[in-house]
């Protein structure tokens, strides 16, 4: 059973949510965008509904009553009859058509209320309609009523919508995480037994052991305890999900074992394996085993391309008060440079047209140096080696917030 509070379930609930906002804003978007052509094309269709009216009031002249709503003033004359609402005429209005053939239109509010105005000269008469709005503005904002409530409708039918849309894109995925970490259980369940049998005949062989053979079954029990470890990492991984706890970690020390680990194997394609550091410590925050199958992919890919009578160098130094760095430098085949972010990619090829694989085993290698918050880069050129270099926080440095 899946604990609460999994980081797998919690992504894919986040996924799930991000999917359902997206469409909601997409669908909210697109009924905004709608409204506003509609309301755009209501506000055009009444003005110019206004001025075909206010046109035709001004040729009809004050003979004719004006359409409702719509007040005409002359030089000497005003309908319809009776007093007009207070502020009309507008003065000063004459003077924006000073020749005969002028028009001028506006829209200006005249006490609460706002109107269209037509101003015209015409053969020198100068005359001004005015057009009240409150039925067009009354129009408008039952557009604009309208258009909210379909808004609200549409968001709540996109989450719903979203909400079964994104889970259904998110099944699979969730689906395939599931047998991941069923898969993952099972076989470091299944793998569990047997290593420990393994570790613990080794370690009563190199109890019996003396001289050489029990150096080769020291070795031996240390690397079933490191297959062990990692056995057991991917096991808490899948049963809980959660991080493993960060420790102090000597990366010193580290190097000193890998290396000594990998010394057989050196010796058997002739190629010198040597760490170079000071006597102090090298201490970062970190996941022990983590950071030792770092350390030991580093060694393999140098072990890899390396050939007899080359020579591969771990060097830990302290570039600054910051950090630690360690460089695994080797003498093998190398890569051409444009290669040095290439080879941190999963499954990679080279770009010398050899068809060249880089593998998994550096894509990890970054991943884990990244979640560690360090940093990884790699430095070579064809024949002269390669350099990798490994840069991370001092604990100290981590501690203090610095």
């Amino acid at each position: 059973m899946r604990p609460r509070g999994d980081p797998e379930d919690g992504a894919l609930r986040r996924a799930r949510w991000a999917i359902t906002a997206q469409i909601s804003v997409v669908v909210s978007l697109l009924v905004a965008v709608a409204g506003a052509i509609a309301y755009g094309i209501l506000l055009a269709g009444q003005h110019a509904d206004a001025d075909r009216v206010l046109a035709r009031t001004i040729q009809l002249g004050p003979a004719e009553t004006p359409p409702g709503c719509v007040w005409l003033f002359t030089p000497v004359l005003h309908a319809p009859a009776g007093p007009p609402p207070a502020g009309m005429p507008l003065p000063g209005l004459a003077a924006t058509v000073p020749s005969p053939g002028d028009v001028h239109t506006a829209r200006r509010a005249i006490g609460a209320m706002t109107y269209t105005i037509r101003v015209e000269n015409r053969g020198g008469v100068v005359s001004q309609a005015y057009f009240e709005e409150v039925y067009q503005i009354q129009d408008r904002s039952s557009l604009v009523f309208g258009l909210g409530v379909a808004e609200v409708l549409a968001l709540l039918a996109a989450v719903l919508c979203g909400r079964v849309m994104a889970g259904r894109a998110i099944r699979p995925l969730a689906d395939a995480l599931r047998r991941q970490r069923t898969f993952v259980a099972d076989a470091s369940h299944e793998l569990r037994a047997p290593l420990t049998r393994l570790h613990t005949r080794a370690q009563l062989l190199a109890r019996r052991a003396s001289g050489r053979d029990a150096e080769d079954l020291d070795q031996l029990v240390r690397g079933t305890r490191e297959l062990g470890e990692v056995v057991e990492d991917l096991l808490l991984s899948a049963q809980a999900g959660d991080r493993p706890s960060l420790e102090l970690v000597d990366l010193g020390s580290l190097a000193e074992e890998a290396v000594a680990a990998e010394t057989v194997r050196a010796g058997q394609g002739q190629v010198r394996l040597a760490v170079t550091r000071e006597r102090r410590p090298y201490v970062v925050q970190g996941v022990p085993t983590a950071l030792r199958r770092v350390l030991s992919a580093l060694l393999d890919n140098a072990l890899g391309h390396t050939p007899p009578g080359g020579s591969i160098e771990v060097r830990l130094g302290v570039p600054d008060e910051r950090h630690v760095e360690l460089r695994v430098r080797d003498t093998g085949v190398g890569f051409p440079a444009a290669d040095a972010d290439r080879i941190f990619e999963r499954f990679a090829r080279g770009s010398d047209g050899d068809g060249r694989r880089f593998g998994l085993g550096l894509a990890l290698v970054r991943e884990v140096v990244t979640g560690h918050g360090g940093t990884i880069a790699a430095a070579s050129r064809p024949g002269a080696g390669a350099t990798f270099t490994l840069t991370l926080r001092r604990a100290d440095a981590v501690s203090g917030g610095g």
